[in-house]
């Protein structure tokens, strides 16, 4: 009886050890010091998966959260310029307004730990700028990085699809204190 009960014990160990799953879109970060400020970027990266990304999964002139899961965070050890405006030390959720013809709207928002959905609304944002979409070869799981860093300055680069923007950091150059 003891056998059974022992090897019914393990079945179902192996059983569950099964059932759980990976997640479908896996966790990232990528972190980046410019000029003694430390750009951390933490997110879910949705891959296309043979996906119409966008105009279809992603509908254009719509609020629209980059990453998958918890909303996208960004982190500024110190204050910054991004694209010529300054942008407060802190942590912050990144969206988009994709729109097929015409520049996209990147928000930073001071909610920072939300889900990414449900934007929450335009009294939350600490900044709104037009970036011109480029395209570039396909990437097939959203990405963040730093493809261009400086003494003082780096370019935030996203893509997915074929779609990149570049976003422009200043970090003024404070002594490390």
């Amino acid at each position: 009886m003891r056998a059974i009960s022992h090897l019914a014990v393990a079945v179902l160990c192996a059983a569950s050890s099964h059932a759980q799953t990976y997640p479908v879109s896996e966790r990232g970060s990528v972190t980046q010091t410019v000029a003694y400020t430390e750009i951390s970027i933490i997110y879910g990266r949705p891959s296309a998966r043979g996906r119409e990304l966008f105009g279809h999964l992603v509908p254009w002139d719509d609020v629209w959260h980059p990453g998958a899961d918890s909303a996208t965070r960004i982190v500024f050890s110190r204050d910054v310029m991004l694209e010529g405006h300054a942008v407060k030390a802190g942590e912050y959720s990144i969206w988009m307004i994709p729109r097929e013809k015409a520049p996209w709207t990147f928000i930073l928002s001071r909610a920072a730990h939300v889900f990414h959905r449900n934007y929450p609304g335009a009294d939350q944002d600490a900044l709104r700028v037009d970036v011109a979409p480029q395209r570039g070869t396909f990437m097939e799981t959203l990405t963040f990085w730093f493809p261009a860093v400086q003494r003082e300055a780096a370019t935030l680069g996203f893509q997915w699809g074929e779609v990149m923007l570049s976003l422009h950091i200043q970090a003024p150059n404070h002594s490390a204190s």
